[in-house]
């Protein structure tokens, strides 16, 4: 009696081994690149922690800076008032955002905190607006040079000495040159030079007051 031909199962039984082996090989594989994948992904979570500590650390450094000057430059002028400048640090969507809060306490001992917009004059939203252009002016590297054209208007008569005063301290203190166009007197006096536009019959011309 002939023996069946067995041929055709062995192809079958190496097709299959064949099949297997790479089956096997292929989840060799995935396991390894699942492992470099967690791997990336513990060193990415590292350096996230890593790179937020720096920016934490950056941004409180630059808030102080900012809570420092300005707290500063609101006792100088309004120097009858405790006022400073505190700020909010928050964390949204990955994102810092600063809010910056002005804080007015009163003789009675209420303090009362608030947007400077929305909670105070406008001469204070006018002095930290100011000193926030220099900051940023001195963060970013930018010429050294403010302008600052009528933008000092909503200053009550005891303050506007204060704060020709205080604008001379920054300029010598920071190093900067500060161009104001102004009809106050006392923020002229507060001036190293002054210059006065007089009319002329060809149109008008600086003239020098000191």
């Amino acid at each position: 009696m002939a023996l069946p031909n067995i041929d055709p199962l062995r192809s079958q039984a190496d097709r299959l081994r064949g099949a297997r082996d790479a089956t096997v090989r292929q989840v060799t594989e995935t396991k390894r690149s699942i492992r470099d994948l967690e791997d990336e992904g513990e060193l990415l979570a590292l350096v996230q922690g890593v790179l937020r500590t720096l920016i934490d650390k950056e941004v409180s450094a630059g808030v102080e800076v900012v809570e420092k000057l300005m707290t500063e430059g609101l006792q100088a002028v309004f120097h009858d008032q405790k006022l400073s400048v505190e700020s909010q640090v928050n964390i949204l969507r990955g994102k810092v955002s600063v809010d910056l809060l002005t804080v007015h306490e009163r003789p009675d001992g209420t303090v009362i905190r608030g947007v400077t917009n929305d909670a105070f004059g406008g001469a204070v939203a006018t002095v930290q607006s100011v000193l926030l252009r220099i900051i940023v002016m001195k963060r970013r590297g930018l010429r050294p040079l403010l302008l600052l054209d009528e933008s000092l208007p909503a200053f009550d008569g005891n303050y506007v000495q204060n704060m020709g005063e205080f604008l001379q301290l920054i300029c010598e203190r920071l190093e900067i040159d500060i161009l104001l166009v102004t009809h106050n007197p006392a923020l002229v006096d507060a001036a190293n030079r002054a210059y006065r536009i007089v009319r002329t019959k060809s149109g008008a011309k600086f003239e020098r007051l000191r």
